[in-house]
């Protein structure tokens, strides 16, 4: 039953992966992805929070719960793998500007393939990290249906017409893709009841979403995007790593799937919780 239940996620949240960034290809353009990545100081504040506010953060928070090594690197894998699918999507229930986030999530997953593989070695002694084998997954699933996408809006533009119901797919997806998880996961997150890691992960959101909100931006739309995008770590990247560099010490991956899940299920609640507060479009009167 388990295996079915696990196949289940996997197949949910593939889904879930490839159906959101079609989506977004087909209803964005690459201007409009683009454009927002120009303020150079938005973008440079936008690399900070993530790959220099976030790590450090980690590890801090680490030491101040008291984690044990194993905790700690798995918490540290997340604070240094930056660039998730969920941006958008976070986006999207957020209220906040989903083209920026679009071209946010690829400018961290482009840095984060070259930054991880070099960093971690310094963190951890010994431990070496395929360059490749982070990016064979974000180029397949990720970089390469979106390029797509969005080659296929700039030849066919009725194509934009597609994005609504796969924005519903992929919604469905990811919340069978997380129900999934759970379930799963819920030895694994009993265990950890008690540790330090459940309430570790919330702070390092709430600490992470802060650092964005406060330097990410001029208006709110910009804000909130920094904010998740800081706050929602590439899970795909630090699972992959924790489950090939670390396979003698498996609590490393499991740090890694407990805090994934809690970092995910906090930050849906907080992106709903965003949009549900957004201020309404001003309509223009004629």
């Amino acid at each position: 039953m388990s295996d079915v239940i696990v196949g289940i996620a996997r197949v949910s949240i593939l889904t879930f992966v490839v159906s959101s960034m079609v989506g977004l290809g087909l209803s964005l353009t690459v201007r409009q992805i683009l454009t927002p990545l120009k303020d150079v100081k938005l973008v440079v504040l936008g690399l900070l929070t993530s790959f220099v506010v976030a790590p450090l953060s980690a590890w801090a928070i680490a030491e101040l719960f008291g984690l044990d090594d194993n905790q700690t690197l798995g918490l540290m894998l997340l604070g240094v793998a930056a660039g998730a699918p969920f941006l958008p999507k976070l986006a999207q229930l957020a209220g906040g500007a989903v083209a920026y986030s679009v071209g946010l999530m690829v400018l961290l997953m482009v840095v984060t393939v070259g930054y991880v593989p070099l960093v971690l070695p310094v963190l951890v002694d010994g431990v070496t990290v395929s360059t490749w084998d982070i990016a064979r997954p974000l180029l397949v699933l990720m970089l390469l249906p979106l390029a797509i996408a969005l080659a296929v809006r700039a030849r066919y533009r009725q194509s934009a017409s597609l994005a609504p119901a796969l924005s519903q797919v992929s919604t469905v997806a990811l919340a069978l893709g997380i129900g999934a998880a759970v379930l799963v996961g819920l030895p694994e997150i009993w265990d950890q009841i008690g540790t330090g890691v459940l309430f570790a992960t919330l702070v390092l959101v709430i600490v992470c979403l802060a650092a964005g909100y406060l330097l990410g931006g001029s208006g709110r739309d910009q804000r909130v995007v920094t904010g998740l995008g800081t706050a929602q770590r590439n899970l795909s990247a630090a699972l992959l790593i924790a489950g090939t560099s670390f396979q003698d010490t498996p609590e490393v991956l499991v740090t890694v799937m407990v805090a994934s899940l809690v970092l995910t299920g906090t930050l849906l609640l907080i992106a709903g919780e965003l949009g549900r507060r957004a201020p309404a479009p001003t309509v223009s009167k004629a």
